[in-house]
């Protein structure tokens, strides 16, 4: 329920409150479902009527567990919308387990009415699978975003925290649940409803559909120098099509011998060490995450064999690529 408008706080009334209609799915995650929630809450709170409300469904409208195994009840099972509902999927880990036919069946006869749909953390890939994201501008977690580029090229896949292209809005998951709500109540009620709600959630920092997912190069690896930073970067964009240590020092400046002397000093491994544990990065992503046969997997992250790709997988991760998939298959099946 609404709070009566205390001091200060603005008493306009609003006929008709906006509902938002959120999808729980198997595993949510909590943080972005409750980040997105709370700012409903709080532009309720200096109002006399609410401007928003909500209900929570999700496939036979009993109960859903979300990544914490908490339990939430549901008010009703994939009803039938109206054409002003707003839409929220609210995704999480496993995502592919919690895409049903039934699910992709009713987004794309609710999505023919027009409505607004939204999905929030892992939750764009149901709306890609569903075929709402074609041609569109999107967002995901980054740690999903190679298997999401390999299975959904016709997206426009962003790096961004969040992404709204027309009647489609996507986050990265997290605390980008509350970028991407202040920027809707914004678009709804004005920046200064908006600005009150981030303010009441110590929110001091507001990111933009500009703004990237993941810490900058130099505060993830601890080290703010401006040329490994440059050197990491590139690495990180050329995963499929390797570049050699001699053409990366290069193209920073450098000497291949200072270039190595560089990550011995700040990272404790060679320039080619710490570009394969990159590239089997990506290659479990890919394996863990998608149907990607190996071959292809290893293709994608720049092995010129499988034998090799093997090779190299197995001392990093003391398991072999095809025991990895059949382990993630295991998990997925019980």
């Amino acid at each position: 329920m609404a709070q009566p408008a205390r001091s200060g706080e603005t008493t306009e009334t609003h006929t008709k409150p906006i509902r938002f209609v959120f999808v729980l799915l198997d595993n949510f995650t909590l943080l972005s479902f409750a980040s997105a929630l709370d700012c409903l809450r709080l532009a309720n709170r200096n109002t006399a009527t609410p401007r928003y409300e909500w209900i929570l469904v999700g496939e036979g409208g009993d109960t859903v567990s979300c990544s914490t195994n908490t339990e939430f009840k549901l008010d009703d099972d994939l009803i039938e919308l109206h054409r002003d509902d707003r839409v929220m999927l609210c995704g999480g880990i496993e995502i592919q387990k919690a895409t049903s036919k039934r699910l992709i069946s009713w987004l794309r006869r609710e999505a023919r009415k027009g409505i607004k749909i939204g999905g929030l953390c892992t939750a764009a890939y149901v709306l890609a699978k569903a075929g709402l994201l074609d041609g569109k501008k999107a967002t995901i977690h980054w740690e999903n975003q190679d298997s999401f580029s390999e299975d959904f090229p016709e997206v426009d896949l962003s790096k961004s925290v969040y992404k709204i292209d027309g009647n489609r809005m996507t986050t990265a998951g997290g605390t980008s649940s509350i970028d991407m709500f202040l920027q809707i109540i914004s678009d709804d009620f004005g920046e200064d409803i908006a600005n009150w709600v981030a303010d009441q959630q110590i929110y001091s920092s507001i990111r933009t559909d500009q703004d990237t997912q993941r810490l900058s190069v130099p505060t993830r690896i601890g080290v703010r120098h401006p040329k490994l930073s440059q050197v990491i970067q590139m690495m990180e964009g050329n995963i499929e099509e390797p570049i050699s240590p001699s053409i990366l020092a290069k193209d920073v400046g450098m000497s291949t011998r200072q270039l190595e002397r560089l990550f011995r000093r700040y990272l404790n491994r060679s320039p080619k060490r710490y570009y394969m544990e990159l590239r089997l990065q990506k290659a479990r992503n890919l394996l863990m995450q998608t149907d990607m046969s190996v071959i292809n997997v290893a293709l994608a992250c720049g092995f010129a064999s499988p034998s090799h790709f093997s090779k190299c997988y197995r001392a990093h991760y003391d398991t072999t690529p095809y025991r990895e998939r059949g382990s993630q298959s295991t998990r997925l099946s019980i």
